[in-house]
């Protein structure tokens, strides 16, 4: 790959993720890596410039995370945000203090000079909101630093070195509480860095066809689709790089939305004509999960259980000789990635771990071919629609690879399912009937692990809640709920109660979440 490049220095923030994605959406490509692993990811992506993320440590702190040096000593720009600029200000010979008013929320900062940073943005004088999140702050600017923007409690909430094209903000473009955000960092890639901007799906497109076929050769691989964008978009853009040499593999868990795997079947093997293998495998899966209450533990399960199909159906599917199946290929992407580790080592924790991530068993003796790994849900669409995958298909709200397993919580039975299957068929249909689809990032049923006594007609009845969520967003790491009128809430409510045999409630969850990243399901 032959692109300007970016590295972006994780230091535990929780809006990591985001600085990426507005990298990428002005057309440049970075990669995200914690700071205990940053240098050598520096010396091997050799980046046109850096970025440095917040984090929830405290920089005045013995032993509190560090840039590594190599960084400052190499001609890049940086653009250092919240906790990233306090570091970099302690790194160079600047100071940083505990125990100021703290700005966590909305802020307006006030520009006192103009930098390239504001260019065509902001004006001298003017005053802007900006979203701000710390506790500690700048007390001491670095040699050859000059404040360009202050805020009631950050008196350096702009600093730069522009000689060095070092510039650092006290608050977090990347949120899009941060109106300006984007065209800041913006300026900050173009601009001042000087980068060209190609990263574009026709170009990766054209990249990852050269590369799989370079990974795999002549060997034999299997795709495992679950049901979802990901796993069909990996799979067509597979096909088109090594043909036939590819098979997929539809687990049929049991787990999956109504009419799900009919769709599926009838849009590999009709509209592109890919070998797939249609196992039904619901009875498995079921009895392993019979009993499991911790999501995480069914995550695990599941994710075994697919390995498990699928290392069967390589052994089968070899048996036609035409030789092995060398290869198993899966719909993974970087949030999932970034998402399943320990980034810091320290002051971040593991969101969660995904079903995907983190390699097959030493006894499956295939290597994996993870074409998405690298791009976030958004560009994963553009990639399907550059793809020619059906418009139905490719905007799809997000649907996890668990299924609803972790949509029941508690332990998972037929019953539950059947019931959450319909609940949940029934609220999509009103959200197409209300032309809401395509305006809400994600809408789901949950079935509750609690029962209600209510009132129907003439008798009492003792069953489930049924909790319906609906939500926004712009970049699908940050949300609110969607804000139904009630007559829309009514329609569905009285529907999943009249239609869905053994549910006499429905509630809405209107819970928001900030920015920061959010588990899905």
């Amino acid at each position: 790959m032959q692109h300007d490049a970016v590295l972006i220095v994780d230091f535990g923030s929780q809006v990591t993720q985001l600085i990426a994605r507005r990298v990428r959406e002005a057309g440049v490509y970075c990669e995200i890596h914690p700071f205990s692993r940053a240098a050598e990811a520096f010396e091997r992506l050799k980046p046109k410039a850096v970025i440095l993320s917040g984090g929830p440590a405290s920089a005045p702190e013995a032993g509190s995370p560090r840039a590594p040096e190599e960084i400052f000593k190499a001609p890049v720009p940086i653009l250092a945000i919240c906790y990233g600029q306090q570091t970099l200000a302690e790194q160079l010979g600047g100071k940083v203090e505990s125990g100021h008013a703290a700005e966590f929320g909305r802020a307006d900062v006030e520009i006192v000079e103009s930098c390239a940073l504001f260019e065509g943005v902001w004006k001298t004088g003017g005053r802007y909101p900006v979203w701000m999140s710390h506790g500690d702050r700048v007390t001491k600017l670095p040699e050859g630093f000059r404040v360009y923007a202050v805020s009631e409690n950050a008196p350096y909430a702009v600093a730069a070195d522009e000689k060095r094209r070092y510039y650092t903000t006290m608050f977090h473009p990347e949120v899009v509480h941060t109106p300006d955000g984007a065209k800041l960092i913006a300026n900050f890639l173009h601009k001042i860095a000087g980068l060209k901007g190609d990263w574009t799906m026709a170009a990766f497109r054209a990249e990852e066809i050269a590369r799989i076929r370079a990974q795999v050769g002549k060997a034999r691989v299997i795709c495992g689709l679950s049901g979802g964008v990901d796993s069909a978009v990996a799979a067509v853009l597979i096909h088109e790089a090594i043909g036939d040499q590819l098979t997929c593999v539809f687990v049929d868990h049991g787990l999956l939305r109504q009419g799900e795997a009919e769709e599926v079947v009838g849009l590999f093997r009709g509209h592109y004509n890919i070998p797939l293998v249609h196992v039904d495998a619901s009875e498995e899966f079921l009895a392993a999960l019979a009993g499991l209450d911790d999501p995480e533990a069914k995550r695990k399960t599941i994710g075994r259980l697919f390995i498990d199909a699928f290392e069967a159906e390589a052994r089968r599917i070899a048996t036609d000789g035409k030789g092995p199946v060398e290869y198993l290929a899966q719909g993974t992407l970087y949030p999932d990635v970034i998402e399943s580790v320990s980034f810091t080592g320290g002051p971040s924790v593991t969101i969660k771990s995904h079903h995907n991530v983190g390699g097959l068993p030493e006894r499956m003796r295939m290597k994996l071919v993870e074409p998405l790994r690298e791009l976030f849900k958004d560009e994963v669409r553009a990639l399907g629609r550059k793809l020619g995958l059906p418009e139905r298909f490719v905007g799809r709200h997000p649907f996890p690879g668990p299924g609803l397993a972790i949509r029941c919580p508690g332990g998972v039975t037929r019953e539950k399912l059947d019931i959450l299957r319909k609940a949940d068929a029934v609220y999509l249909d009103e959200i197409r009937k209300a032309g809401l689809y395509d305006t809400i990032w994600q809408a789901f049923a949950v079935l509750l692990p609690v029962r209600t006594v209510g009132v129907m007609g003439d008798g009492r009845t003792y069953d489930s809640v049924v909790a319906l969520r609906a939500v926004t967003s712009v970049d699908g790491m940050t949300a609110d709920f969607y804000p139904f009128d009630m007559s829309f809430l009514a329609r569905a409510a009285t529907r999943i109660i009249n239609e869905v045999k053994g549910v006499n409630r429905v509630v809405y969850d209107v819970t928001s979440k900030p920015p920061g990243t959010i588990e899905w399901e």
